[in-house]
């Protein structure tokens, strides 16, 4: 009887920390959409096309394309590794300066930290590294292990 309560408690707890779980579908998809369409919606630039033009793109106020989990990833891990990460920072990690696109994750203060939060439960400990693929001034390149 002892056994069976708690398994029965052990699998309650563990049902309730995965209902949690900060998932693309769940927190991020819908974030980006409200957040980030305007610039990012299905009328951007696929990110080849974004970093093949970029003065172009930034003129019109159009970043690279963020409909898709794939669109999304290419920021995180590859082909622009941290860049979802170096645009969203607060700035905490990178000495104080606040990424370009901070200030869009909401209207005040406590919004932008409660998403952030988001984003970075997502990418998950140890994820949200602002390294690039390949170093670049002085933003190194990102290791294997912090892939």
């Amino acid at each position: 009887m002892r056994i069976a309560l708690a398994t029965l408690v052990s699998a309650a707890f563990c049902a309730s920390a995965f209902a949690d779980d900060v998932t693309y579908r769940k927190n991020i998809q819908p974030l980006v959409k409200d957040q980030c369409e305007a610039c990012h919606g299905a009328q951007a630039p696929t990110l080849a096309e974004f970093l093949a033009d970029e003065d172009k793109y930034k003129k019109a106020r159009m970043g690279p394309r963020l409909v898709s989990y794939n669109d999304v990833i290419a920021l995180v891990g590859w082909p622009d590794s941290g860049a979802l990460m170096r645009r969203l920072d607060d700035g905490a990690a990178a000495g104080g300066k606040p990424g370009n696109m901070f200030t869009y994750l909401g209207d005040s203060p406590d919004e932008r930290k409660a998403r952030l939060a988001l984003f970075k439960a997502w990418v998950g400990e140890g994820g949200w590294n602002l390294n690039r693929w390949k170093q670049r001034g002085d933003v190194p390149g990102i290791t294997k292990e912090e892939l």
